[in-house]
């Protein structure tokens, strides 16, 4: 399970988030959502080790394991991916090239639910039939695709998602839904950092909504579709 905990963190004298309290159990869908400049990305950032920001008090744990103060490498090894906002594939590597340069097996492997190329044709049979292409000459959908499936070659049991909705057409949008579906009810858990409400709700079995670095909502995708306030107060839904 992941523990964040009174988590404090900055950009110089600038506060991102402010005393962030958050937890995803194992095999849960977890959904975050805001307005842009909330501290979510900054959340991200500081769950796998990245800088800036830099974290000045609280707690990040991962089963046992402080993650915090630790660098990224450790972090990615203790079982956690990562999907950036912006995708980052590699555009002169193949799909292939792309894929097989993070695979790691010592974390899925160890309960004989390992991803490996085979798997990833299975769930994304669009990169297949792309897999000889580079990675600069695919569509915005295609690289969110080997993104996300980049990140499940590293093997976690927990992945982290920033935005993988940005910039994607509405069809490409739904069929990027279907395919996370496709990865609920097993032993990976997910948090999903989302502006995209419908996406994110049909996904999420516990969502958290952040305002200026601070969680100001959780609960259950059908408390917060019932909260007409929170909505449009702090997401701009139903406005």
């Amino acid at each position: 399970m992941l523990n964040v905990r009174d988590l404090v963190v900055g950009y110089g004298s600038s506060r991102a988030l402010e005393g962030v309290e958050l937890h995803v159990d194992d095999g849960e869908f977890v959904a975050l959502l805001g307005r842009n400049g909330m501290g979510k990305t900054s959340l991200c950032r500081s769950i796998m080790s990245l800088t800036p920001p830099q974290a000045e008090a609280g707690s990040i744990s991962y089963g046992e394991t402080e993650l915090l103060g630790r660098p990224p490498h450790q972090v990615a090894r203790a079982g956690l991916g990562y999907v950036p906002q912006g995708r980052h594939v590699f555009p002169t590597l193949t799909v292939v090239d792309n894929l097989t340069v993070a695979q790691r097996n010592d974390n899925g492997a160890a309960n004989g639910d390992a991803w490996d190329l085979d798997r990833i044709w299975e769930v994304f049979p669009r990169l297949h039939e792309r897999r000889t292409n580079e990675g600069g000459q695919l569509s915005g959908g295609e690289q969110q695709m080997l993104a996300i499936a980049r990140a499940l070659m590293t093997n976690p049991t927990l992945l982290l998602m920033d935005e993988p909705s940005e910039g994607l057409a509405p069809l490409i949008v739904e069929s990027l839904g279907h395919q996370l579906q496709e990865l609920k009810g097993g032993a990976l858990s997910l948090l999903l950092v989302e502006q995209n409400y419908n996406l994110a709700i049909s996904l999420a079995d516990r969502v958290y909504v952040m305002e200026n670095g601070q969680v100001v909502f959780e609960g259950t995708p059908e408390a917060l579709d019932g909260d007409e306030g929170v909505k449009r107060r702090y997401l701009g839904v139903g406005v």
